[in-house]
Parts: structure tokens; sequence; C-alpha cells
């Protein structure tokens, strides 16, 4: 099978429209099967053992049969990096037309936070709020920050806050102590868990958050929301269309989605490999197809190639060729 990958892999490289992750350049591998187009996109730090789960949701796109989807449309939010003007707040958040809530990264400071928050809540009044944390904050620092948002805007504001801290235990102690009503999201502690099917989320994760690459595709995702019972979010890890799409083939097939899914991050590229129609903050759950006149205009390097074509190589040798003999699939 390996060969059959290498065969079928094309390396895009997509500019962004502002830094996200600290990156202004998106590189994915895309590989195309019988069934279509499957994505490859590990962050360019992480090794080749945490890449397996991403190279296993990519062989899934590609040749396996699609989930089925009970719902038509899905409900999008906006995603606001950690940009510090209101002139800036307010240039991104025009990219989600219609989305009624905001996920806000925060962790620069609880000063710039809360001013992002601010710039948020006079431009969208109505919207409602996710504070993305990407598990920074010890639980003290966790604490005086929540209680410092709730002296300075209404409660009802917060939908969750996303992975305060880092580890299980400090998201529950956390929760144990704080004074006022805050939902925890969980999302590293669940996609960087040796087993997130092993993890006891009682009283530390009220609500559950699903990016396919990183868990090991849609089968897998759709297994581990089951599995916990709890609300779930579908999200992205910042992946092109190709990528999108799967994640909302995943929402489209929950049998209960309560919230609106982090799904647009497409936004913040300048240019994509397909286009997602944005209507009225809502996405259709439908197959995405690249355009073969943009795969070849962002094109990556030869060099770029050669690096990926390693990197799927390593991925696979790690325990990505186990997990595929394991779930019996075929080119």
């Amino acid at each position: 099978m390996l060969d059959s990958i290498l065969n079928n892999l094309r390396v895009i490289s997509l500019p962004m429209k502002t830094d996200f992750r600290g990156i202004n350049t998106r590189e994915v591998a895309l590989i195309e099967g019988s069934a279509g187009w499957g994505e490859f996109s590990p962050f360019i730090e992480y090794d080749e053992h945490e890449s397996i789960p991403w190279l296993v949701s990519a062989i899934e796109g590609a040749i396996q049969p699609r989930a089925k989807a009970v719902r038509k449309y899905i409900d999008i939010n906006a995603t606001l990096p950690a940009v510090d003007s209101r002139a800036e707040v307010e240039s991104i958040l025009s990219w989600f037309p219609g989305a009624e809530t905001v996920k806000i990264k925060v962790g620069s400071g609880q000063e710039k936070d809360f001013a992002r928050i601010k710039y948020v809540n006079e431009i969208l009044p109505e919207a409602s709020l996710r504070l993305d944390v990407n598990g920074s904050w010890g639980v003290e620092e966790a604490l005086e920050f929540i209680y410092g948002f709730y002296d300075s805007f209404d409660e009802d504001l917060l939908q969750y806050i996303e992975q305060p801290c880092t580890t299980l235990e400090e998201l529950r102690e956390l929760k144990a102590a704080c004074m006022v009503d805050v939902k925890i999201a969980g999302d590293e502690v669940i996609r960087k868990a040796a087993d997130p099917f092993d993890l006891d989320l009682e009283d530390a994760v009220d609500v559950l958050i699903l990016k396919v690459a990183p868990l090991g595709g849609i089968e897998r995702s759709l297994a581990l929301a089951k599995h916990h019972r709890l609300p779930v979010v579908v999200s992205s890890a910042l992946e092109s269309a190709v990528g999108i799409g799967h994640g909302i083939r995943l929402a489209g097939a929950l049998p209960t989605l309560d919230f609106a899914c982090g799904l647009a991050t497409g936004q913040l590229l300048a240019a994509d490999i397909a286009q997602i129609p944005l209507e009225g903050g809502k996405m259709r759950v439908a197959d995405v197809t690249p355009s073969e006149a943009s795969m070849i205009e962002f094109e990556a390097s030869a060099e770029r190639t050669q690096w990926w074509q390693d990197r799927v190589r390593n991925t696979w040798s790690a325990g990505a060729n186990e997990v595929i003999s394991e779930m019996g699939w075929h080119w």
C-alpha cells in the first residue's frame, strides 16, 4: 500500500491571510484513492509517532466509503487568532459571515486577552464566545482568568473554555476549585492521548472536541463520540478544503450535534484548492473535490515534496502500517 500512497501523493503549499499557530503558509499532502481524496497534514513539529493517526485518517479519506449524513447543513463558528488591534479583529470576523459563535485564542496575557474579547463583544454583541487556551495555563492562572472574565463580561456570553490546562488531573482540579459554573472543553487532552478511549473524563471535561485527522479518521471519531457520551464540537486542524471536507462529513454523520463547528478555518487561508461556500453561518454537508488548476498553482517545490514523501514513509514505518493492517483496509 505504501507505494500506492506515494504514487498518488501531491504536496500543496497554501498562503494564509494571517499568522496562525505561528505559521503563514500551510503545507499539506493530498492522497487520491478509489473513494476520493485524503489529506495528511500534521504540523511540521509533530514527529512520526504523533503523525500516525493523521496518515491513517488520510488513507481512510482516500479509500473508505463516506459516512452516511443525517443532516444537510452544519453551523460554524468564527475563529479569531491572537491579534491585538480592533481593526484586525473586525477584519477577521468579517471573513465568517453569519457566524453566531466566535472562538477566540487567548493565553497571551489577561490585558490583551480581555481587550480582544471586548472588541469581539462590541462588534458582534449577540455572539456566543469560546475561549481557546491550548493548555497554556496552570490551575491558579485559569481560575484568575475565569473570575476576571466573569467580573468583566456577561456570564451568558461564554459557551466554554477550551483546554485551559494541559492534563486531565489539572482540569479536574480546576472544575473542583472553580466557584462559578463554567464548561470545559477537551481538545489536546483527547487527541494527544495514547488511547483516547481509555480516558476518564468525568468531572474534568464537559464538551468533547473532535478533529478528524489527529484522531485517526471519521470512523474512529464517531466511535469516540459514542464511547464518551458527551456533547461534541467538530473542529479542524487548519487543513485545506480536503481535510475540512472530512470534518464536515463527520459533523454531518453525528447522531447529535448541538454546537456550531470549528470548520470554517479555510477562511484564514488566502487561497485554497477548493471552495466550500459559507452562507448564513452554515456549510453544506457534501463531498469536496480539489480543483486541478489550484493544485497546479499551489504545488510545493520538489524539495518540499520529497520531504513530505519521506515523512509519509517514516510515519508508515512507525506504526501506521500496523493500524491499517488491523483495520483490514486495502488499496
